[in-house]
Protein backbone atom coordinates (compact mmCIF):
# COMPACT_ATOMS: atom_id res chain seq x y z
CA UNK A 1 0.00 0.00 0.00
CA UNK A 2 2.98 2.26 -0.47
CA UNK A 3 2.21 5.46 -2.30
CA UNK A 4 -1.41 5.57 -1.09
CA UNK A 5 -2.64 8.31 1.23
CA UNK A 6 -2.57 7.26 4.87
CA UNK A 7 -6.36 7.50 5.23
CA UNK A 8 -7.01 5.30 2.13
CA UNK A 9 -4.38 2.77 3.25
CA UNK A 10 -6.12 2.55 6.61
CA UNK A 11 -9.49 1.90 4.99
CA UNK A 12 -8.10 -0.83 2.70
CA UNK A 13 -6.31 -2.54 5.58
CA UNK A 14 -9.46 -2.59 7.67
CA UNK A 15 -11.45 -4.00 4.74
CA UNK A 16 -8.91 -6.77 4.15
CA UNK A 17 -8.92 -7.66 7.83
CA UNK A 18 -12.72 -7.89 7.84
CA UNK A 19 -12.67 -10.13 4.77
CA UNK A 20 -10.23 -12.47 6.49
CA UNK A 21 -12.50 -12.58 9.50
CA UNK A 22 -15.56 -13.48 7.38
CA UNK A 23 -13.60 -16.17 5.53
CA UNK A 24 -12.65 -17.81 8.81
CA UNK A 25 -16.27 -17.61 10.00
CA UNK A 26 -17.75 -19.55 7.00
CA UNK A 27 -15.05 -22.20 6.54
CA UNK A 28 -17.11 -24.86 8.36
CA UNK A 29 -16.82 -26.91 11.46
CA UNK A 30 -14.15 -29.24 10.11
CA UNK A 31 -11.77 -26.52 9.07
CA UNK A 32 -9.12 -25.81 11.65
CA UNK A 33 -9.28 -22.14 10.71
CA UNK A 34 -13.00 -22.04 11.35
CA UNK A 35 -12.83 -23.50 14.84
CA UNK A 36 -13.28 -20.29 16.86
CA UNK A 37 -12.82 -21.19 20.48
CA UNK A 38 -12.95 -18.27 22.93
CA UNK A 39 -9.13 -18.26 23.10
CA UNK A 40 -8.56 -18.14 19.32
CA UNK A 41 -11.30 -15.54 18.82
CA UNK A 42 -9.80 -13.21 21.41
CA UNK A 43 -6.31 -13.69 19.93
CA UNK A 44 -7.46 -12.72 16.45
CA UNK A 45 -9.38 -9.68 17.70
CA UNK A 46 -6.33 -8.43 19.62
CA UNK A 47 -4.20 -8.71 16.47
CA UNK A 48 -6.74 -6.66 14.49
CA UNK A 49 -6.89 -3.98 17.23
CA UNK A 50 -3.09 -3.75 17.38
CA UNK A 51 -2.87 -3.29 13.59
CA UNK A 52 -5.56 -0.58 13.71
CA UNK A 53 -3.79 1.25 16.53
CA UNK A 54 -0.45 1.21 14.71
CA UNK A 55 -2.03 2.74 11.63
CA UNK A 56 -3.76 5.38 13.70
CA UNK A 57 -0.45 6.27 15.33
CA UNK A 58 1.15 6.65 11.91
CA UNK A 59 -1.67 8.97 10.94
CA UNK A 60 -1.00 11.16 14.00
CA UNK A 61 2.77 11.56 13.48
CA UNK A 62 3.66 15.22 12.93
CA UNK A 63 5.44 16.21 9.76
CA UNK A 64 9.10 17.11 10.30
CA UNK A 65 9.66 20.81 11.00
CA UNK A 66 10.36 23.06 8.08
CA UNK A 67 13.76 24.62 7.54
CA UNK A 68 12.41 28.06 8.44
CA UNK A 69 14.36 30.04 11.06
CA UNK A 70 11.52 29.94 13.62
CA UNK A 71 10.31 26.34 14.02
CA UNK A 72 6.66 25.67 14.71
CA UNK A 73 6.07 24.82 18.39
CA UNK A 74 6.02 21.11 19.16
CA UNK A 75 3.50 20.10 21.78
CA UNK A 76 3.63 16.52 23.00
CA UNK A 77 -0.03 16.00 23.69
CA UNK A 78 -2.62 13.37 24.46
CA UNK A 79 -6.39 13.53 24.86
CA UNK A 80 -7.47 15.77 27.72
CA UNK A 81 -7.10 13.97 31.03
CA UNK A 82 -4.91 11.12 29.71
CA UNK A 83 -1.43 12.68 30.11
CA UNK A 84 0.23 16.06 30.75
CA UNK A 85 0.95 18.38 27.85
CA UNK A 86 4.63 19.15 27.24
CA UNK A 87 5.87 22.37 25.63
CA UNK A 88 9.45 22.11 24.39
CA UNK A 89 11.48 25.30 24.76
CA UNK A 90 13.52 24.80 21.60
CA UNK A 91 10.36 24.34 19.52
CA UNK A 92 9.52 27.95 20.25
CA UNK A 93 12.89 29.15 19.00
CA UNK A 94 14.65 29.31 22.38
CA UNK A 95 18.44 29.02 22.08
CA UNK A 96 19.66 26.17 24.33
CA UNK A 97 23.26 27.37 24.01
CA UNK A 98 22.48 30.65 25.80
CA UNK A 99 23.87 32.87 23.07
CA UNK A 100 20.65 34.51 21.83
CA UNK A 101 17.93 36.08 23.98
CA UNK A 102 15.26 33.42 24.59
CA UNK A 103 12.85 35.54 26.63
CA UNK A 104 10.13 35.90 23.97
CA UNK A 105 10.35 32.24 23.00
CA UNK A 106 9.88 31.03 26.56
CA UNK A 107 7.04 33.47 27.15
CA UNK A 108 5.30 32.10 24.05
CA UNK A 109 5.60 28.59 25.46
CA UNK A 110 4.06 29.79 28.73
CA UNK A 111 1.28 31.53 26.82
CA UNK A 112 0.43 28.36 24.87
CA UNK A 113 0.40 26.32 28.07
CA UNK A 114 -2.19 28.71 29.50
CA UNK A 115 -4.31 28.44 26.34
CA UNK A 116 -4.55 24.67 26.65
CA UNK A 117 -7.69 22.86 27.82
CA UNK A 118 -8.68 23.20 31.44
CA UNK A 119 -9.88 20.20 33.39
CA UNK A 120 -12.08 21.68 36.10
CA UNK A 121 -10.79 23.98 38.83
CA UNK A 122 -8.52 23.81 41.84
CA UNK A 123 -9.32 26.58 44.31
CA UNK A 124 -12.25 28.72 43.28
CA UNK A 125 -11.14 30.81 40.31
CA UNK A 126 -8.01 28.72 39.62
CA UNK A 127 -8.16 26.79 36.31
CA UNK A 128 -6.54 23.35 36.29
CA UNK A 129 -4.10 23.20 33.35
CA UNK A 130 -3.91 19.43 33.67
CA UNK A 131 -0.22 19.11 34.48
CA UNK A 132 1.15 21.11 31.54
CA UNK A 133 4.96 21.12 31.45
CA UNK A 134 7.43 23.64 30.11
CA UNK A 135 10.43 21.47 29.29
CA UNK A 136 13.75 23.31 29.04
CA UNK A 137 15.31 20.14 27.59
CA UNK A 138 18.57 20.49 29.50
CA UNK A 139 19.42 23.74 27.72
CA UNK A 140 20.87 26.99 29.01
CA UNK A 141 18.77 30.03 28.10
CA UNK A 142 19.62 33.72 28.27
CA UNK A 143 16.73 35.96 29.30
CA UNK A 144 16.49 39.74 29.50
CA UNK A 145 13.14 40.03 31.30
CA UNK A 146 11.42 38.08 34.08
CA UNK A 147 9.45 35.03 33.01
CA UNK A 148 5.91 35.82 34.12
CA UNK A 149 2.79 33.80 33.51
CA UNK A 150 0.47 35.49 31.00
CA UNK A 151 -2.50 35.62 33.37
CA UNK A 152 -3.53 34.80 36.91
CA UNK A 153 -6.03 32.19 37.96
CA UNK A 154 -4.36 28.97 36.79
CA UNK A 155 -2.47 26.04 38.27
CA UNK A 156 -1.13 22.52 37.89
CA UNK A 157 1.83 23.48 35.70
CA UNK A 158 5.55 22.72 35.86
CA UNK A 159 8.72 24.40 34.57
CA UNK A 160 11.70 22.06 34.70
CA UNK A 161 14.93 20.69 33.37
CA UNK A 162 17.34 23.45 32.40
CA UNK A 163 19.25 26.65 33.14
CA UNK A 164 18.09 30.27 33.04
CA UNK A 165 20.64 33.09 33.07
CA UNK A 166 19.96 36.82 33.37
CA UNK A 167 21.43 38.97 30.63
CA UNK A 168 23.54 42.03 31.36
CA UNK A 169 20.49 44.27 30.86
CA UNK A 170 18.14 42.23 33.04
CA UNK A 171 16.15 44.50 35.44
CA UNK A 172 18.11 44.94 38.65
CA UNK A 173 14.95 44.52 40.74
CA UNK A 174 13.49 41.63 38.74
CA UNK A 175 13.31 37.87 39.30
CA UNK A 176 14.16 35.26 36.69
CA UNK A 177 10.87 33.47 37.38
CA UNK A 178 8.16 35.76 38.71
CA UNK A 179 4.91 34.19 39.92
CA UNK A 180 3.07 37.44 40.34
CA UNK A 181 0.22 38.91 38.37
CA UNK A 182 1.35 41.07 35.50
CA UNK A 183 -0.68 43.94 36.94
CA UNK A 184 0.56 43.60 40.51
CA UNK A 185 2.62 46.36 42.03
CA UNK A 186 5.90 44.48 41.96
CA UNK A 187 7.96 47.60 41.49
CA UNK A 188 7.26 48.69 45.04
CA UNK A 189 8.59 45.62 46.85
CA UNK A 190 9.31 47.59 50.00
CA UNK A 191 5.72 48.74 50.41
CA UNK A 192 4.92 47.21 53.79
CA UNK A 193 1.22 48.05 53.52
CA UNK A 194 0.90 45.95 50.38
CA UNK A 195 2.72 43.10 52.11
CA UNK A 196 0.38 43.25 55.10
CA UNK A 197 -2.67 43.29 52.83
CA UNK A 198 -1.51 40.13 51.08
CA UNK A 199 -0.73 38.40 54.35
CA UNK A 200 -4.29 38.82 55.65
CA UNK A 201 -5.99 38.06 52.35
CA UNK A 202 -7.31 34.52 51.91
CA UNK A 203 -10.05 35.10 49.34
CA UNK A 204 -7.99 34.83 46.16
CA UNK A 205 -4.61 33.65 44.91
CA UNK A 206 -2.63 34.27 41.78
CA UNK A 207 -1.70 30.62 41.16
CA UNK A 208 -2.00 27.18 42.70
CA UNK A 209 0.10 24.01 42.43
CA UNK A 210 2.98 25.42 40.39
CA UNK A 211 6.13 23.27 40.36
CA UNK A 212 9.64 24.56 39.61
CA UNK A 213 12.02 21.62 39.50
CA UNK A 214 15.52 20.69 38.35
CA UNK A 215 16.51 24.25 37.50
CA UNK A 216 19.76 26.21 37.70
CA UNK A 217 19.06 29.94 37.95
CA UNK A 218 21.93 32.37 37.43
CA UNK A 219 20.84 35.90 38.29
CA UNK A 220 24.14 37.34 37.01
CA UNK A 221 24.16 39.75 39.98
CA UNK A 222 21.04 41.33 38.47
CA UNK A 223 18.06 40.97 40.79
CA UNK A 224 16.78 37.71 42.23
CA UNK A 225 15.94 34.14 41.36
CA UNK A 226 12.29 33.23 42.05
CA UNK A 227 9.37 35.32 43.33
CA UNK A 228 6.28 33.49 44.57
CA UNK A 229 3.59 36.11 45.16
CA UNK A 230 0.19 35.38 46.68
CA UNK A 231 0.23 31.81 45.42
CA UNK A 232 -0.93 28.54 46.91
CA UNK A 233 0.85 25.19 47.16
CA UNK A 234 3.95 26.05 45.14
CA UNK A 235 6.90 23.64 45.05
CA UNK A 236 10.53 24.62 44.42
CA UNK A 237 12.50 21.39 44.24
CA UNK A 238 16.10 20.52 43.34
CA UNK A 239 17.02 24.03 42.26
CA UNK A 240 20.40 25.79 42.32
CA UNK A 241 20.07 29.57 42.59
CA UNK A 242 23.20 31.70 42.36
CA UNK A 243 24.55 35.20 41.72
CA UNK A 244 21.51 37.07 43.10
CA UNK A 245 22.14 40.53 44.50
CA UNK A 246 18.73 40.97 46.12
CA UNK A 247 16.90 37.75 47.04
CA UNK A 248 17.31 34.19 45.88
CA UNK A 249 13.71 33.17 46.63
CA UNK A 250 11.00 35.61 47.70
CA UNK A 251 7.76 34.19 49.11
CA UNK A 252 5.23 36.95 49.70
CA UNK A 253 1.60 36.35 50.61
CA UNK A 254 -0.20 33.11 49.83
CA UNK A 255 0.30 29.84 51.67
CA UNK A 256 2.10 26.51 51.63
CA UNK A 257 5.14 27.05 49.47
CA UNK A 258 7.60 24.18 49.76
CA UNK A 259 11.29 24.80 49.10
CA UNK A 260 13.22 21.54 49.24
CA UNK A 261 16.45 19.85 48.23
CA UNK A 262 17.90 23.09 46.85
CA UNK A 263 21.11 25.16 46.99
CA UNK A 264 21.39 28.94 47.17
CA UNK A 265 24.36 31.26 47.19
CA UNK A 266 25.25 34.71 45.96
CA UNK A 267 28.78 33.57 45.16
CA UNK A 268 29.88 30.09 44.19
CA UNK A 269 31.95 28.88 47.13
CA UNK A 270 32.34 25.97 49.53
CA UNK A 271 33.40 28.04 52.54
CA UNK A 272 36.48 29.98 53.67
CA UNK A 273 35.91 32.45 50.85
CA UNK A 274 38.26 35.45 50.84
CA UNK A 275 35.36 37.71 49.85
CA UNK A 276 32.99 36.51 52.57
CA UNK A 277 32.92 39.88 54.32
CA UNK A 278 31.33 41.44 51.23
CA UNK A 279 28.53 38.89 50.80
CA UNK A 280 25.15 40.64 50.55
CA UNK A 281 21.55 39.84 49.75
CA UNK A 282 19.13 37.33 51.28
CA UNK A 283 18.92 33.74 50.10
CA UNK A 284 15.26 33.11 51.11
CA UNK A 285 12.83 35.80 52.26
CA UNK A 286 9.50 34.54 53.63
CA UNK A 287 6.83 37.21 54.06
CA UNK A 288 4.06 34.64 54.25
CA UNK A 289 2.42 32.02 56.46
CA UNK A 290 2.46 28.20 56.54
CA UNK A 291 5.52 27.47 54.41
CA UNK A 292 8.25 24.81 54.74
CA UNK A 293 11.96 25.00 53.93
CA UNK A 294 13.42 21.49 53.95
CA UNK A 295 16.89 20.10 53.17
CA UNK A 296 18.26 23.36 51.80
CA UNK A 297 21.90 24.53 51.75
CA UNK A 298 22.70 28.25 51.78
CA UNK A 299 26.37 28.80 51.07
CA UNK A 300 26.69 32.56 50.59
CA UNK A 301 24.52 35.59 51.41
CA UNK A 302 24.41 38.21 54.13
CA UNK A 303 21.22 36.60 55.50
CA UNK A 304 20.43 32.95 54.93
CA UNK A 305 16.69 32.93 55.65
CA UNK A 306 14.58 35.94 56.65
CA UNK A 307 11.18 35.05 58.11
CA UNK A 308 8.46 37.67 58.54
CA UNK A 309 5.41 35.39 58.54
CA UNK A 310 3.86 32.97 61.00
CA UNK A 311 3.65 29.18 61.23
CA UNK A 312 6.69 28.42 59.07
CA UNK A 313 8.90 25.37 59.44
CA UNK A 314 12.64 25.17 58.73
CA UNK A 315 14.04 21.64 58.74
CA UNK A 316 17.36 20.22 57.62
CA UNK A 317 18.70 23.65 56.69
CA UNK A 318 22.49 24.14 56.47
CA UNK A 319 23.51 27.79 56.65
CA UNK A 320 27.13 28.81 56.16
CA UNK A 321 26.20 31.92 54.21
CA UNK A 322 28.25 34.52 56.12
CA UNK A 323 29.91 34.18 59.49
CA UNK A 324 28.41 36.04 62.43
CA UNK A 325 31.85 37.53 63.03
CA UNK A 326 31.63 39.15 59.59
CA UNK A 327 28.13 40.52 60.21
CA UNK A 328 26.12 37.68 58.74
CA UNK A 329 23.01 35.94 60.06
CA UNK A 330 21.94 32.40 59.28
CA UNK A 331 18.24 32.72 60.16
CA UNK A 332 16.57 36.01 61.08
CA UNK A 333 13.06 35.86 62.56
CA UNK A 334 11.62 39.32 62.05
CA UNK A 335 8.09 39.13 63.34
CA UNK A 336 8.22 40.44 66.91
CA UNK A 337 5.49 39.13 69.16
CA UNK A 338 4.13 36.52 66.72
CA UNK A 339 7.01 34.28 65.69
CA UNK A 340 5.32 30.85 65.51
CA UNK A 341 8.34 29.27 63.86
CA UNK A 342 9.89 25.81 64.20
CA UNK A 343 13.58 25.26 63.44
CA UNK A 344 14.56 21.61 63.71
CA UNK A 345 17.41 19.32 62.66
CA UNK A 346 19.36 22.18 61.11
CA UNK A 347 23.04 23.13 60.92
CA UNK A 348 24.14 26.67 61.73
CA UNK A 349 27.74 26.77 60.55
CA UNK A 350 29.62 29.81 61.94
CA UNK A 351 26.38 31.81 61.62
CA UNK A 352 23.50 31.99 64.07
CA UNK A 353 19.83 32.74 64.69
CA UNK A 354 18.27 36.08 65.65
CA UNK A 355 14.68 36.23 66.90
CA UNK A 356 12.93 39.55 67.59
CA UNK A 357 10.58 39.36 70.59
CA UNK A 358 10.22 35.58 70.20
CA UNK A 359 6.73 34.24 70.83
CA UNK A 360 6.07 30.55 70.18
CA UNK A 361 9.49 29.66 68.84
CA UNK A 362 10.86 26.12 68.85
CA UNK A 363 14.52 25.30 68.15
CA UNK A 364 15.65 21.71 68.65
CA UNK A 365 17.85 18.96 67.29
CA UNK A 366 20.19 21.44 65.62
CA UNK A 367 23.98 21.83 65.49
CA UNK A 368 25.71 25.18 66.04
CA UNK A 369 29.36 25.14 64.94
CA UNK A 370 32.13 27.72 65.19
CA UNK A 371 30.75 29.81 68.09
CA UNK A 372 27.38 30.13 66.33
CA UNK A 373 24.71 31.17 68.81
CA UNK A 374 21.08 32.28 69.27
CA UNK A 375 20.06 35.88 70.00
CA UNK A 376 16.76 36.98 71.52
CA UNK A 377 16.39 40.61 70.45
CA UNK A 378 14.07 42.83 72.48
CA UNK A 379 11.78 45.09 70.46
CA UNK A 380 8.86 45.47 72.88
CA UNK A 381 10.43 43.36 75.61
CA UNK A 382 8.39 40.16 75.10
CA UNK A 383 9.57 36.54 75.19
CA UNK A 384 6.85 33.93 75.52
CA UNK A 385 6.43 30.27 74.65
CA UNK A 386 10.05 29.65 73.58
CA UNK A 387 11.84 26.30 73.59
CA UNK A 388 15.54 25.87 72.87
CA UNK A 389 16.35 22.28 73.77
CA UNK A 390 18.27 19.26 72.58
CA UNK A 391 20.81 21.18 70.48
CA UNK A 392 24.59 20.86 70.17
CA UNK A 393 26.92 23.85 70.42
CA UNK A 394 30.61 23.70 69.54
CA UNK A 395 33.00 26.63 69.81
CA UNK A 396 36.56 27.82 70.08
CA UNK A 397 36.82 28.04 73.85
CA UNK A 398 36.56 31.84 73.91
CA UNK A 399 33.57 31.88 76.26
CA UNK A 400 30.88 32.76 73.70
CA UNK A 401 27.43 32.23 75.22
CA UNK A 402 25.12 29.81 73.39
CA UNK A 403 22.04 32.03 73.88
CA UNK A 404 22.34 35.80 74.23
CA UNK A 405 20.04 38.74 74.89
CA UNK A 406 20.06 41.90 72.79
CA UNK A 407 18.37 44.48 75.02
CA UNK A 408 19.67 47.57 73.26
CA UNK A 409 16.06 48.66 72.63
CA UNK A 410 15.04 48.00 76.22
CA UNK A 411 14.93 45.03 78.61
CA UNK A 412 12.69 42.01 78.34
CA UNK A 413 9.73 42.74 80.61
CA UNK A 414 7.26 39.97 79.72
CA UNK A 415 8.92 36.56 80.10
CA UNK A 416 6.71 33.49 80.20
CA UNK A 417 7.11 29.80 79.34
CA UNK A 418 10.67 30.19 78.12
CA UNK A 419 12.72 27.00 78.31
CA UNK A 420 16.41 26.88 77.42
CA UNK A 421 17.68 23.56 78.71
CA UNK A 422 19.00 20.15 77.75
CA UNK A 423 21.59 21.45 75.28
CA UNK A 424 25.10 20.02 75.16
CA UNK A 425 27.99 22.46 74.91
CA UNK A 426 31.66 22.15 74.00
CA UNK A 427 33.96 25.17 73.90
CA UNK A 428 31.17 27.69 74.57
CA UNK A 429 29.47 29.09 77.66
CA UNK A 430 26.23 27.45 78.77
CA UNK A 431 23.16 29.59 79.22
CA UNK A 432 19.87 28.19 80.48
CA UNK A 433 16.59 29.07 82.12
CA UNK A 434 17.10 26.16 84.52
CA UNK A 435 19.94 26.00 87.03
CA UNK A 436 21.19 23.27 89.35
CA UNK A 437 23.94 24.00 91.87
CA UNK A 438 25.14 22.93 95.29
CA UNK A 439 27.23 24.34 98.11
CA UNK A 440 28.65 23.22 101.43
CA UNK A 441 29.50 25.00 104.66
CA UNK A 442 29.35 25.14 108.43
CA UNK A 443 27.12 27.95 109.58
CA UNK A 444 23.64 29.41 109.39
CA UNK A 445 23.62 30.75 105.80
CA UNK A 446 24.31 29.25 102.39
CA UNK A 447 24.36 31.27 99.17
CA UNK A 448 24.30 29.96 95.57
CA UNK A 449 24.97 32.33 92.67
CA UNK A 450 23.12 31.37 89.44
CA UNK A 451 24.24 34.36 87.37
CA UNK A 452 26.85 32.35 85.44
CA UNK A 453 24.16 29.99 84.12
CA UNK A 454 20.77 31.75 84.03
CA UNK A 455 19.78 33.54 80.81
CA UNK A 456 17.64 36.39 82.13
CA UNK A 457 19.03 38.74 84.78
CA UNK A 458 17.41 39.01 88.19
CA UNK A 459 14.69 36.46 87.48
CA UNK A 460 14.04 33.33 89.52
CA UNK A 461 10.47 32.10 89.63
CA UNK A 462 10.78 28.72 91.29
CA UNK A 463 13.24 27.26 93.77
CA UNK A 464 13.61 23.75 95.09
CA UNK A 465 16.30 22.95 97.64
CA UNK A 466 17.36 20.29 100.08
CA UNK A 467 19.59 20.72 103.12
CA UNK A 468 21.59 17.73 104.33
CA UNK A 469 23.28 17.90 107.73
CA UNK A 470 25.86 15.72 109.41
CA UNK A 471 25.20 14.33 112.84
CA UNK A 472 21.92 14.31 114.70
CA UNK A 473 21.03 18.01 114.48
CA UNK A 474 17.65 18.97 112.95
CA UNK A 475 17.79 22.73 112.28
CA UNK A 476 14.92 24.92 111.15
CA UNK A 477 15.80 26.32 107.70
CA UNK A 478 14.15 28.39 104.99
CA UNK A 479 14.64 30.13 101.64
CA UNK A 480 15.43 33.75 102.48
CA UNK A 481 16.28 35.55 99.21
CA UNK A 482 16.48 35.17 95.39
CA UNK A 483 17.48 38.73 94.49
CA UNK A 484 19.95 39.17 91.67
CA UNK A 485 19.73 35.46 90.74
CA UNK A 486 21.34 34.54 94.10
CA UNK A 487 19.60 32.01 96.30
CA UNK A 488 20.10 32.35 100.04
CA UNK A 489 19.15 29.57 102.49
CA UNK A 490 19.34 30.21 106.28
CA UNK A 491 18.99 28.05 109.39
CA UNK A 492 18.23 28.88 113.01
CA UNK A 493 21.40 27.22 114.31
CA UNK A 494 24.89 26.74 112.92
CA UNK A 495 25.34 23.30 111.38
CA UNK A 496 27.69 21.67 108.85
CA UNK A 497 25.49 21.08 105.81
CA UNK A 498 25.33 20.50 102.08
CA UNK A 499 22.66 22.45 100.18
CA UNK A 500 21.34 21.38 96.76
CA UNK A 501 19.34 23.97 94.81
CA UNK A 502 17.34 23.87 91.54
CA UNK A 503 15.84 27.03 90.07
CA UNK A 504 14.02 28.01 86.91
CA UNK A 505 12.97 31.22 85.24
Amino acid sequence: MEGLPVGLALALAMAMAMASFLLMEVSGENSPVGQFSGRHYGHQMRKMQAMKASLLRRDLVSLPPSSAAAPSPAIISSPVGSAPRVYLATSYGADPKGEADSTDSLLRALSDAFKGPSDGILMEGIANLGGARIDLEGGSYLISRPLKFPAVGAGNIKIHGGTLKASDNFPADGFLIDLSSSSSNQQNKNNQTAIDDQLISSSSYNYEFVTLRDLLLDSNYRGGGIAVINSLRTTIDNCYIAHFNTTGILIRGGHETLVQSSFLGQHITAGADHGERSFSGTAINIVSNDNAITDVVIFSAAVGIMVSGQANTLSGVHCYNKATGFGGTGIYLKLPGLTQTRIVNSYLDYTGIVAEDPVQLHISGSFFLGDAYIVFKSINGVARGVTVAGNMFSGSGKGVEIVQLDQSNGPFKVIDQVLVDGNNVNGMKMRSTVGRESTQGNGTSWSVDFNPILLFPNLIRHVQYSLQTAGGTFPVHALRNVTGNRVVIESNVAVPASVFVTVDQ
